[in-house]
């Protein structure tokens, strides 16, 4: 379709992209945005450098393409160590072609979203919140020198409602969210069981007593902290050009407990879904660690030539003004054969973390959870306020004593993955309920 230089490698990436933004503070209107535009990026790579550019106006990527060679042409290099690692697809992938968000009226969005209203209004011991309603659909095509010639899509659409609490000097700041690939599978019908839950965490919590405590960690926390503590650490371009790493995370190393596996992959429905990523490579299932074994890491094509590995499909940018770099799509901890229940019983006096507001980590990990409980005899018990949880991440990862046999994906519709100065990228996190022998309580 476009005509590239011989003498280097070239791609183009265009995105279509659509998507609507309401919020609302305590009833009162704040946006009710709809985008709809279209831009590429181009780049290409002479052996030495990489040349790229963004533009909005897509009727002058040839002219683009001509005038970034042309700069390229000055300086040749050796490019056959790094094309040989692209693949080269072909193809129509749709998956929302059906059910295109972009479809749907904003009257009918806007009325879900205000459906919720006259649950936060009803209840006295919400003193604040906000509504969200969030979709986007894009359809990316991209072209190579090499032949590559797809096209695919995706989309999301969620509702997230913030809630501050208070109530005789108590408060707590809490959120609901819901979150899919399709529109028609947003519902709101665990909205008012989640408020009861935060009035009675509110009213009861007890602050905890610091110390080391066996812990069970909820789908979502296990996937905060697999996504935090180990999904950033196996990206692979914070290990080019430090040797030092490349013998520390060599392949084949021992780096958690037999019970756990930790994986990325594009392939599964969710906010992290990605079949292409944006250099061409198709999705794949990567295990990060495998039954505590370290086996993969994820890659971009640069990362992949330089560490002589395989790809994985993870060269990912924000949007058509960015370049691609290594990151996550769907992380998470694979189940086991130990049900809830069971899991549970195994403890008798932990803790249990549900919901978390953040969390951070590269070598030390932190979470921040928002709604805790003590576990006494294998039973849930009182709400307790916690600060942080911290530890090491490789000690962390060796007391992993269990894990659940059944995973949950999750979807955060506000915010992101961030990195460098791409932010907000969609991902997907989770796992199965995860327990830990102990860890440190503050």
């Amino acid at each position: 379709m476009y005509k590239f230089s011989k003498k280097m490698y070239g791609d183009v990436r265009i995105e279509e992209h659509f998507a609507t933004l309401i919020s609302y503070t305590n009833g009162m209107l704040d946006q009710f945005k709809v985008k709809d535009y279209e831009g590429a990026f181009i780049r290409v790579f002479n052996g030495k450098r990489w040349y790229y550019s963004s533009i909005t106006n897509i009727k002058n990527i040839q002219k683009k393409i001509d005038e970034l060679s042309k700069l390229a042409l000055k300086d040749i290099g050796n490019i056959k160590s790094l094309i040989d690692k692209f693949e080269v697809n072909k193809g129509k992938f749709y998956k929302f072609k059906d059910d295109d968000i972009s479809k749907i009226s904003e009257n009918k969005k806007h009325k879900l979203l205000i459906s919720a209203f006259p649950i936060l209004e009803r209840k006295e011991t919400i003193k604040m919140w906000q509504a969200f309603y969030i979709d986007e659909h894009i359809v990316k095509h991209f072209y190579s020198s090499l032949g590559s010639d797809l096209s695919y899509d995706f989309q999301k659409a969620g509702i997230s409602l913030n809630m501050s609490f208070s109530e005789k000097g108590k408060n707590l700041s809490e959120k609901f969210t819901t979150g899919s690939n399709y529109f028609s599978k947003l519902k709101l019908s665990g909205l008012k069981k989640h408020i009861e839950k935060c009035k009675y965490f509110m009213r009861n919590a007890k602050p905890v007593k610091p110390g080391n405590y066996q812990i069970i960690l909820s789908p979502l926390a296990a996937g905060v902290f697999a996504h935090e503590s180990f999904g950033h650490k196996s990206e692979a371009d914070f290990m080019i050009g430090d040797e030092k790493m490349k013998k520390e995370w060599k392949l084949g190393k021992k780096v958690g407990s037999t019970c756990l596996s930790i994986v990325d992959s594009g392939n599964l429905l969710g906010i992290g879904y990605v079949p292409f990523d944006d250099e061409g490579t198709k999705a794949r299932k990567t295990y990060l660690i495998k039954d505590g074994i370290l086996k993969g890491r994820l890659h971009n094509v640069v990362t992949a030539a330089y560490l002589e590995e395989p790809l994985t499909g993870n060269g990912r940018a924000v949007n058509f003004q960015f370049e691609p770099i290594v990151r996550m799509t769907n992380t998470y901890i694979e189940p086991g054969k130990t049900t809830k229940d069971e899991l549970f019983a195994k403890v008798k006096n932990g803790i249990y973390v549900d919901t978390i507001k953040h969390g951070s980590g590269l070598s030390t990990f932190t979470l921040a959870p928002s709604l805790a409980y003590s576990i006494k005899n294998g039973k849930i018990d009182c709400p307790l306020n916690i600060s942080v949880i911290t530890g090491n991440v490789f000690k962390a990862l060796s007391l992993i004593e269990d894990v659940s046999n059944k995973k949950e994906l999750l979807s955060f519709i506000l915010g992101g993955c961030g990195k460098m100065e791409q932010y907000p990228l969609p991902v997907g996190l989770g796992g199965p309920y995860v327990l830990v022998k102990e860890l440190n309580v503050q």
